[in-house]
């Protein structure tokens, strides 16, 4: 799996994502380790705590004023049809939703449910650009059996997969240990 081809929030694309900026972040698995005194050196048990988990960062540079809207909230300004303006939202704001990474490789990575988290930063010279910058927190989904998220080949994605179906990925089988 390699390069980004298309990054979408509720089915819509993001804009730009800046070069070299996308990073899968995340967290190893958790695990405790019992150990005894009549066996020094590893321990007797270890106990599963959580799953490695993904957190997606990234910087997402093209910054019209749509875009401005959708990944900080706020309100969009307009004379006649034409929008004129941006501004930030006055109270704190909650964004989450489902999004898609659609890769340069063939896959997407399908995440039902994440909270944005993002600012406006960088730097205004004539060698950068202002940017948002963006972190996607994976949370379980609220139907019960959906995984937090999945990669499946861009061409044939779930048919889970769609705002009329609740943005979900197919339910978790039990493995029967073949």
């Amino acid at each position: 799996m390699y390069g980004v081809g298309a990054v979408k929030y509720k089915g819509a694309p993001v804009g730009y994502i800046g070069k070299d900026s996308f990073d899968m972040g995340g967290t190893k698995p958790e695990s405790a380790e019992i150990e005894a005194e009549q066996v020094p050196g590893a321990p007797v048990l270890v106990i599963p705590q959580s799953n490695g988990k993904i957190a997606p960062k990234f910087d997402m540079i093209q910054l019209n004023f749509e875009n401005l809207q959708q990944l900080l909230g706020g309100a969009l300004h307009k004379e006649s049809t034409t929008v004129t303006g941006w501004t930030a939202p006055v109270a704190a704001l909650v964004l989450e939703g489902p999004w898609q990474i659609d890769l340069v490789s063939g896959q997407s990575i399908l995440i039902p449910n994440a909270t944005l988290l993002s600012d406006l930063g960088g730097k205004l010279s004539l060698k950068e650009t202002a940017k948002i910058e963006v972190e996607l927190k994976v949370a379980m989904p609220s139907a019960a059996g959906t995984p937090p998220y999945g990669i499946f080949e861009t061409t044939n994605l779930p048919t889970e997969w769609s705002e009329e179906k609740g943005w979900l990925l197919p339910k978790e089988v039990a493995n029967t240990g073949s």
